[in-house]
């Protein structure tokens, strides 16, 4: 699922194709796409692009008359600028609008068809669309931790809900518990201080790193290859490889659609973190160690 840093360097990209630009005309390919009613899609027609905005993950477009186009690419939607006109054949493409200068389509690999537009009029509208989560960036430490506390959560599960932080996901929790060498299972109501510190920082950090990276990708074209797994990533999509901190490997948890990757050396103490499905398995020979998860794999 695009994250803050990708859904940044979607609008920083989109900035200079349709600010100011008329949309001549917006066309719907798939039924599910649209999750409102009023005000009509076609309001937006023969009106000019003023502002953008992000709310979460999802990408607001304003136009003229206080309009707004909201999409939310869900896990397997994305964006890509292409010639005005751009045909919208088969399953994946959902949408397009149509500029002067090109057409922005979205497209939606698989067939959950989770992808979603909202068209909302003013302020109101726009609120009625945000999980209410804080931005880090503009947070104190203090912020910071109130907000990850209402609760007694995983670290894990407090990073990626929305409605404690703004537009962190599945790929960019990893990171940032890896860079304050925090468990993903660790609670937050046991949390020290000064883990309270190292998470803040690494938070702030390592968005701000993928921000500037992604950024400068975006400056040299759009950004079609919109990914989760990035080659420099430290730990997300790393299962099985060597820690670059300390050499281990990278172990992982997965549940439903996602993977939680970690390394056990520098996050958890050396402990191996049950997953589930693996768990109920091997039952009482699950390994605790890393020593005892090696044994077992020379077994």
């Amino acid at each position: 699922m695009p994250e803050l840093p990708d859904i940044l360097a979607y609008m920083g990209a989109l900035e200079t194709l349709i600010i100011g630009q008329l949309i001549e005309q917006i066309r719907l390919a798939s039924p599910f796409l649209l999750r409102t009613a009023q005000p009509p899609a076609k309001d937006v027609e023969g009106k000019i692009v003023c502002k953008l905005r992000r709310i979460g993950k999802r990408i607001a477009i304003g136009v003229d008359g206080d309009l707004w186009l909201v999409f939310h690419l869900m896990i397997a939607g994305r964006l890509h600028w292409k010639t005005r006109g751009a045909k919208l054949g088969g399953r994946q493409n959902l949408a397009a609008l149509d500029f002067p200068n090109g057409s922005l389509v979205l497209t939606e690999a698989g067939s959950k068809h989770r992808a979603s537009l909202h068209v909302v009029r003013g302020e109101e509208g726009l609120q009625a669309l945000d999980p209410g989560g804080i931005d880090v960036f503009a947070s104190s430490l203090a912020m910071f931790r109130d907000a990850m506390t209402v609760e007694n959560r995983t670290l894990k599960r407090s990073l990626t809900d929305p409605r404690i932080l703004s537009g962190i996901g599945n790929a960019y929790s990893d990171e940032i518990l890896h860079a304050a060498q925090l468990s993903p299972i660790a609670q937050t109501h046991k949390l020290k201080p000064e883990e309270w510190k190292r998470l803040y920082d690494a938070t702030r950090d390592t968005l701000t790193k993928w921000i500037d990276e992604l950024g400068r990708e975006a400056k040299t074209g759009f950004p079609e290859k919109v990914t989760a797994f990035r080659k420099n990533m430290t730990v997300h999509g790393r299962y099985g490889e060597p820690c670059p901190r300390c050499g281990e490997k990278i172990q992982r948890i997965r549940y439903a659609d996602n993977e939680t990757n970690y390394c056990a050396q520098c996050q958890t103490g050396g402990k191996v973190l049950a997953d589930r499905s693996l768990s109920r398995l091997l039952g009482s020979d699950w390994p605790r160690t890393l020593d005892e998860l090696e044994a077992l794999k020379r077994k």
